[in-house]
């Protein structure tokens, strides 16, 4: 059998989360053989830009080498996708998603309430910007870039005095002894879909579609789906502050999210059937909006 040759970027993580998605194709197929294709993204090659600033920068590359015909599935961090889809693009599987909470990497092993005044935290995200701000006005929050251990080690170097990070990305690349604290989802809010994987094919390619449908999580599509429509409606990516998570409760979906349009930061709530799951996070959307005096979406860019 010709190998499935499956693109991602050439990051620890990304390899680590490749890794999941292979081990998943190959044992519910087992005489199907999986290719790495390593592809270098702007975000990869651009070390500097802020990723606030740009659209894509981690998923453009691979989804155009996917179109080219070049490998035959994407394997992405959910929360890095535009939620603005490409013709001829399918998400086919949502395989997995890991624990969606932020972690703290202090290097004193300090909590967030406890560094003291004008301590270094770095973040890339305003969505975490806003929170830390919250929990810790005294801050000086400022931007970190590079792939997670990377940011760690910039940390333990004394560059920052702490870190806001993925608690994902973390245990995936087996960092778990960095980890000062994790946040609750009542303190701070996570990416929609963070920790989770997509799996991506050519609409057309009836045969990989089937391959990654087997390994797909109808429970994932319907979380991960409330907090994407979430997205989509407040046509916001990585330049706003916005956040959501949705859980499932028998048969029922209940989403939680955030938007802090000012620095002020605004929560609220719904529940309902799990076949409502995207309906729901339009919804949030559409209420947070009102009760933030926000009259239409604020952010376009979408990373």
């Amino acid at each position: 059998m010709t190998p499935l040759r499956v693109g991602a970027r050439g990051s620890r993580l990304s390899i680590a989360q490749y890794e999941i998605v292979a081990a998943a194709l190959e044992s519910h197929w087992p005489s199907l053989k999986v290719e790495f294709v390593p592809i270098e993204t702007k975000g990869d090659a651009d070390k500097e830009t802020p990723l606030a600033e740009g659209t894509g920068w981690f998923t453009t590359a691979i989804q155009e080498a996917l179109l080219a015909g070049a490998i035959d599935v994407a394997v992405h961090s959910y929360k890095d996708l535009p939620t603005k889809r490409p013709d001829g693009l399918l998400i086919a599987a949502i395989p997995a998603r890991e624990d969606p909470r932020d972690a703290l990497v202090s290097r004193e092993g300090k909590r967030l309430r406890d560094l003291p005044a004008g301590a270094r935290v770095g973040t890339s995200s305003p969505r975490r910007a806003a929170q830390i701000a919250a929990i810790n006005p005294a801050l000086d929050i400022v931007p970190i870039r590079g792939n997670v251990d990377t940011r760690v080690r910039k940390v333990g170097s004394g560059d920052y005095d702490a870190a806001v990070l993925a608690l994902a990305g973390l245990r995936r690349l087996g960092l778990e002894g960095a980890i000062t604290a994790i946040f609750g989802y009542e303190e701070m809010l996570p990416a929609p879909a963070q920790g989770a994987l997509a799996a991506e094919c050519r609409a057309a390619d009836s045969e990989t579609l089937k391959l990654l449908q087997a390994i797909d999580v109808p429970a994932l599509r319907a979380t991960v789906g409330a907090e994407r429509s979430f997205l989509a409606t407040l046509e916001a990516g990585c330049s706003f502050p916005a956040a959501a998570y949705a859980e499932v409760f028998g048969s029922t979906v209940k989403v939680n999210g955030m938007v802090a349009p000012d620095g002020h930061i605004v929560r609220t709530k719904v529940g309902g059937p799990i076949e409502a799951a995207s309906g729901l996070g339009r919804s949030l959307a559409e209420e947070l909006m009102k009760l933030a005096g926000m009259e239409s979406p604020t952010a376009q860019s979408q990373l």
